[in-house]
């Protein structure tokens, strides 16, 4: 069962009862993912056109950030985005995220959530969609990114996306440069970040919720 939860700034995140657990921090599902996955990551990069993966689509909060953050900047994003599980559109209309961060775009976080699977989606002139439903640790990535957002489930909840095989795949599929930013800071997932070649980083986490984040970066040569 899924249930609608409002976090601490006021924005809703979703609570799945079977894994007791939530999509976001209830200290600000908003405030956690600007800064976990817009400032720390998109910001942070400077392609003018980053090729971004994002591991766990869920409620869409960070793919629409990063619409906006593109639109604003002018930056061309092409994103994919995996996910097992998809909400629906009818739940993720119930988040009211355009309602609280951008109005007049509310028809393209809709379109994030009922484009097709499998293909190019142009949302903006400066984000480009690809969603893909499919079982991440199976998944075979056809391309190099620049960026990746980390965003699965803890790892106490869904080890097996938080493997040492699976980190390697993604340090191999990220072009040199890159990075990957996660919320989840623990001492396991560094070093598993590491000993796939990742050069790690401790970082500030955000405003009133985890203490430190990770942003793991791929070297130039």
């Amino acid at each position: 069962m899924i249930e609608l939860e409002q976090t601490a700034d006021g924005s809703n995140t979703l609570f799945v009862s079977e894994l007791n657990e939530h999509y976001h921090s209830v200290k600000g599902a908003l405030t956690e993912s600007e800064h976990i996955f817009i400032r720390m990551g998109l910001e942070h990069h400077p392609s003018p056109s980053p090729h971004i993966l994002e591991i766990g689509f869920g409620t869409g909060l960070n793919a629409f950030l990063t619409l906006l953050a593109a639109g604003k900047s002018g930056r061309t994003v092409h994103y994919t985005t995996l996910e097992r599980y998809p909400i629906t559109p009818e739940l993720a209309n119930c988040l009211a995220y355009p309602e609280q961060i951008s109005p007049e775009h509310a028809t393209a976080f809709r379109t994030l959530h009922t484009a097709p699977w499998e293909k190019d989606v142009p949302l903006t002139p400066f984000f480009t969609l690809h969603k893909v439903q499919t079982d991440f640790t199976t998944y075979t990535f056809p391309d190099l990114y620049d960026i990746i957002y980390f965003d699965a489930f803890a790892p106490e909840k869904q080890p097996e996306m938080w493997s040492p095989e699976l980190f390697t795949r993604l340090f191999t599929h990220l072009n040199p440069g890159g990075i990957l930013t996660t919320y989840c800071a623990k001492g396991i997932v560094r070093r598993t970040l590491q000993a796939a070649g990742f050069t790690v980083e401790r970082l500030p986490g955000p405003p009133e919720g985890k203490r430190e984040i990770l942003r793991a970066s791929k070297k130039l040569f």
